[in-house]
């Protein structure tokens, strides 16, 4: 894989195929960091009839990409490449991830995160066990990764809204409007009754009495004294409870 220059090493046999991103409806098929390729089938291998040694130890590695614009990522060995149709029924998706493998910073050959936006250009590139290059495809279109854009270049204005979003948006602010006059409107409510409480009748307690009218006399001590049980004035005599 490398940028989209010429990397200058050996003319390998060319195999009629150009590596592309993966077609499958995924997210994150193209991300800060990585990209997803079509996976290659070994009936895209090339013949033997070709001539052009080259070791392994010739092909740059991840850490070169920046100063000789390629480097070798995904190595797989012929056992990963499987020979059914990636379209057939296998239970899962055929791709290869570019830039996936963030624990081999340190290692030659790795997957390693691509460390910018771009633009990348990719190829695929049979070996032997010896590493010497067998064949190569042609070189992919121009993949360009997606970046984040920092919080000052966002335009906020409304006037540069959709309709849909301008829509959603009013409908939100209304509602908010009828749950705050809903609040206030329970909070008044809720409020009036403790400022105007209502009044309460006074309830009798039990033994009191109360009466239309009544009189009051007045006793002089020595005839307090003098009458009988019953007999005072301005009050009715007991009742008898005898036969």
């Amino acid at each position: 894989m490398g940028l989209p220059r010429n990397p200058g090493l050996l003319l390998l046999w060319l195999v009629p195929y150009m590596p592309q991103i993966t077609a499958w409806d995924l997210e994150g098929r193209v991300t800060a960091t990585t990209f997803s390729l079509e996976q290659l089938a070994v009936s895209l291998m090339a013949s033997r009839n070709f001539q052009n040694p080259q070791t392994l130890a010739e092909i740059p590695t991840s850490p070169q990409l920046l100063t000789n614009g390629y480097y070798m990522t995904l190595p797989l060995s012929p056992d990963q490449l499987p020979c059914e149709d990636p379209s057939g029924s296998s239970g899962g998706v055929p791709l290869l991830r570019v830039g996936n493998d963030f624990n081999c910073q340190q290692q030659p050959y790795c997957n390693t995160p691509l460390p910018g936006p771009g633009p990348y250009s990719v190829k695929f590139l049979l070996t032997d066990v010896a590493g010497s290059s067998k064949a190569e495809t042609k070189w992919s279109d121009i993949i360009t990764l997606r970046q984040g854009k920092a919080p000052g270049s966002i335009d906020t204005w409304p006037g540069r809204r959709s309709g849909c979003m301008v829509v959603i948006t009013s409908i939100l602010l209304s509602l908010a409007g009828l749950l705050l006059l809903a609040f206030l409107a329970a909070s008044t409510v809720r409020f009036s009754s403790l400022w105007w409480p209502e009044e309460v009748p006074e309830q009798l307690r039990i033994g009191s009495f109360m009466g239309k009218r009544y009189m009051t006399h007045h006793i002089p001590p020595s005839e307090a004294a003098t009458l009988p049980v019953g007999c005072e004035p301005g009050l009715d005599p007991l009742p008898s409870l005898s036969p």
